[in-house]
């Protein structure tokens, strides 16, 4: 039998990995082989699980820390998938607010267990709004330097420099960020895409089918100053019940509610990494409404739409912005019982601060 391909596409919070890899997934069905997705976060109860399931691939969840520090529960979940079905490729999203994969993920991935897997390039996505402001190139809303760390970290150790969203730019400021990715990260091949509308998703998928991740050395990471910006991101997953007497409209509500928790965190200075949030009015994982926001400066986007009015579901919400917990959990409470003829019951609420990094392995080079 042939190694199965195990692909890992990292990026910060809120560059659009998920949409991507679900792109990459469907890309791969088409092929005829056989996907299976792995989904990480510091916490359980994950919106990008949700939509997963929703698009009907089989997936496992690995909450409570990064792949890096959760190594052995990576490769228990990939064991999982394999025994399951038998995939032909997993896809792996480590954790938005990590660095460093490479050394502790890739690395032992190819050095432990390269007789069952062969390990693709390591991409890392990137939102191009967000991107252009830490290279310096736009002004707007920024974070403070030791998160911006992990940032440029992301970006240093990529193989593969994913500019997604780029139906968003124009021309010249599509062109002026990937000179400015090239000449900071003139190892990394650059590809431009938009996960969203497919545009220039071909070449990328290309070259992840083709090439295997080569012999290199291992970044230097200051893992103070790493464990430091992580602190500083405040982190809340919550459930919420949804009542009504009256039929009501789903979306409407979700773009809503994101609109209002922007508006509060706007206020409080406190800067939007990512807010996602589904709303399922039943069992049916399938029929699902979903909602996006990357930054205080943007517009909610809602990515998956309802089809029909509802009076009661389940409320999915993974809310990232450099903020204390304790204002992320006053923010949702407050938006959550502000509302007339719509109930919101927490039934489920996690906010906390990333722990200190401490990965099982890391690896100084792959020979």
């Amino acid at each position: 039998m042939s190694k199965a391909r195990y692909i890992l596409v990292g990026g910060f919070l809120g560059a659009g990995k998920t949409t991507a890899i679900l792109k990459l997934a469907e890309h791969l069905k088409a092929q005829g082989q056989r996907v299976g997705l792995i989904t990480n976060d510091q916490a359980g109860g994950l919106v990008d699980t949700a939509r997963a399931r929703a698009a009907q691939w089989p997936v496992e969840e690995i909450a409570g820390g990064c792949f890096c520090c959760r190594f052995p529960s990576l490769i228990e979940a990939s064991q999982k998938l394999a025994a399951a079905v038998h995939p032909d490729v997993f896809l792996a999203e480590p954790v938005g607010s990590c660095t460093d994969l490479v050394a502790t993920v890739a690395f032992p991935l190819r050095q432990l267990y390269g007789a069952d897997w062969r390990i693709a390039p390591f991409s890392v996505v990137v939102d191009p709004v967000r991107a252009a402001r830490v290279l310096g190139l736009e002004t707007g809303a920024q974070f403070s330097e030791k998160v911006v760390y992990i940032y440029r970290k992301q970006l240093e150790e990529a193989d593969l420099i994913v500019i997604n969203k780029c139906d968003l730019l124009a021309d010249a400021r599509r062109a002026a960020l990937r000179d400015a990715l090239h000449a900071r990260f003139p190892r990394a091949e650059i590809f431009e895409c938009s996960a969203r509308t497919g545009a220039g998703l071909d070449a990328w998928f290309a070259r992840l089918a083709t090439s295997e991740i080569g012999p290199r050395a291992a970044m230097d990471v200051d893992y103070q100053v790493y464990g430091q910006g992580e602190a500083l991101m405040g982190w809340l997953n919550a459930t919420l019940q949804v009542s009504a007497p009256a039929p009501f409209d789903g979306n409407v509500l979700l773009t809503d509610l994101a609109g209002r928790l922007r508006a509060q965190l706007q206020h409080a200075l406190a800067e939007v990494a990512h807010l996602k949030m589904t709303l399922a009015p039943g069992p049916d994982p399938l029929a699902i409404g979903a909602v996006s926001l990357v930054r205080n400066d943007q517009q909610p986007e809602l990515t998956h739409s309802l089809l029909d009015p509802l009076t009661s579901g389940e409320l999915t919400l993974n809310l990232r912005a450099e903020a204390t917990p304790e204002l992320l959990e006053h923010v949702v409470r407050r938006v959550a019982s502000g509302w007339l003829g719509i109930k919101l019951d927490i039934t489920r609420l996690e906010s906390f601060r990333p722990g200190q990094p401490n990965p099982t392995h890391r690896m100084e080079k792959l020979e």
